[in-house]
């Protein structure tokens, strides 16, 4: 197996985990799947949320189901694209200090990673390995992964925990992305030139946005990070919303108690008389 060269880019995780920020991704937020010169997506498989292709075809010959609107070179995808490359360059400037000495070279079968910024000194592999990020609590925290060649997984599987949000992971690849049999978490931006998105038979659950072609054979594809930012869902209006009902059902129950208390009135007032 390659080694998995990881650098941690702070002096303290606690720290980092308060400071670190999810990049902006301008108008390529609102894609689950993003590509520029190709999309291919091969049945059976979902695609859940918008699909893009900038400057060439979405390929789907074979009935993949797209609970969403296709983009083909219009200027939606075209300014999602432009947005991709911009995101990219900026995510890699704001996290560009990687000062700490590596960590040891190849992990078990599973490891944990808090909230922070990564960076590998080359490409990284991972086969049958379980990876979980662990948000200590924190909703909000934020992992960013630098990986400035290539990203390959074979039986690679990314668990949230502690109340980690896959929106919230930003995996940045300079070069190809092949996902085997995994389920992956997170946001892919795989900017680099030749930056390419290969997935079969996999989980991906947050958003795929290259600069090159994606194929997705055979996938299940949950674009629920770009579904949220279309303003298809929102924990405070949820939150709101039960707390509105409740208020309802508050209002239902007093009501019910004045009727009781009517009844008991006249049962009384005949009792009396």
């Amino acid at each position: 197996m390659r080694r998995l060269l990881l650098v941690i880019c702070v002096l303290s995780m606690g720290s980092l985990a308060r400071a670190q920020t999810a990049p902006s991704l301008g108008t390529a937020a609102t894609f689950a799947v993003l590509g520029s010169s190709k999309v291919t997506c091969t049945a059976p498989g979902v695609i859940s949320g918008d699909v893009g292709v900038s400057n060439g075809p979405f390929v789907n010959s074979t009935g993949c189901l797209v609970v969403g609107t296709v983009h083909t070179g219009d200027p939606a995808a075209i300014n999602a694209q432009t947005a991709l490359n911009t995101a990219y360059t900026n995510a890699l400037t704001a996290n560009s200090n990687c000062s700490l000495p590596l960590l040891a070279a190849a992990p078990g079968a599973s490891f944990t990673l808090q909230p922070g910024v990564y960076c590998a000194a080359a490409g990284l592999t991972f086969t049958n390995i379980t990876l979980t990020l662990d948000a200590l609590g924190n909703a909000n925290a934020v992992w960013v992964f630098e990986i400035p060649a290539g990203l390959t997984g074979t039986g690679f599987q990314v668990v949230m925990a502690n109340g980690g949000q896959p929106c919230n992971v930003f995996w940045l690849v300079g070069a190809d992305s092949t996902l085997t049999a995994s389920t992956f978490q997170g946001n892919i931006l795989a900017g680099g030139p030749t930056g390419s998105f290969t997935s079969t038979d996999g989980t991906l659950i947050g958003r795929v946005l290259a600069n090159g072609a994606v194929t997705l054979t055979r996938p299940n594809l949950h674009g629920t990070c770009a579904l949220v930012a279309q303003g298809g869902g929102s924990c405070p209006a949820d939150d709101d919303d039960k707390h509105h009902h409740r208020d309802k059902d508050k209002d239902r129950d007093h009501d019910k108690d004045k009727d009781k208390d009517k009844d008991n009135n006249k049962d009384d007032n005949k009792d009396h008389n």
